[in-house]
């Protein structure tokens, strides 16, 4: 297994890219919560299991640091503001669109260097998951999957207004933990029942978790992975 970090530069984040094999045929862009950084899943990849036949590049970005409304105007790495914690409320719509740009960036990279879009999933926790759901459902390719880890649909129906009917049939991995005291668990139940709503295909795990990821959420990523790719 290699870990490499590669600086920001022509026009993509910064990143951490873990490679299970070498010569990648698949890839998985996974993003981080809430003052967090691209470090934080890395640890992960090992515990996931991924066969050696399918070897695959983890691709973590690192968010910009911005300044985050509820906590003060604190600069810290965020995909975008945090106006309130009324999660499907306010919402910073241009702060989402310039975060899934840059996840756009990081796919048009991956298929530049040999991986096709239906080989890539996205991943993303907390408000990470919500860049990626909204890249999912916007990108103009069909994607093998979209992994979504303790978070939410905000603004759903501005996210359905843009969404490619080529990811309608694209699998969903949708946890939340029922001690969550972040997003609560009611938030995760409603965006899973709008995405079954509309039309795609939801597999959904609930866990004894607060805000966090635990053991057994690993293995059952590590099996949807398994599937997808």
């Amino acid at each position: 297994m290699k870990s490499t970090d590669r600086p920001a530069g022509n026009g993509l984040l910064a990143r951490v890219e873990v490679e299970t094999a070498a010569s990648p045929t698949a890839s998985v862009i996974w993003l981080h919560g809430l003052g967090a950084d691209g470090y934080d899943f890395v640890p992960l990849v090992p515990s996931l299991r991924l066969p050696p036949g399918t070897p695959t590049r983890f691709v973590f970005p690192h968010a910009p640091e911005l300044p985050v409304t509820v906590n003060v105007g604190h600069v810290m790495p965020a995909w975008f503001d945090l106006l309130s914690f009324d999660f499907e409320a306010d919402v910073d719509h241009a702060g989402i669109a310039k975060s899934v740009a840059a996840v756009e960036a990081l796919i048009a990279a991956e298929v530049a260097r040999g991986v096709p879009a239906n080989r890539i999933v996205l991943a993303g926790f907390s408000q990470g998951g919500v860049i990626a759901v909204a890249t999912a459902l916007q990108h103009a390719r069909a994607l093998a999957g979209v992994m979504l880890l303790s978070t939410y649909l905000p603004a759903a129906g501005t996210l359905f207004a843009g969404a490619q009917a080529v990811n309608r049939d694209c699998p969903v991995f949708l946890a939340h933990g029922k001690q969550d005291d972040l997003i609560p668990f009611v938030i995760a139940q409603r965006s899973r029942d709008t995405l079954r709503a509309a039309g795609h295909t939801v597999e959904w795990h609930e866990y004894d978790m607060p805000h966090a990821v635990v053991d057994d959420e690993i293995d059952d990523i590590g099996a949807w992975l398994r599937r997808v790719l």
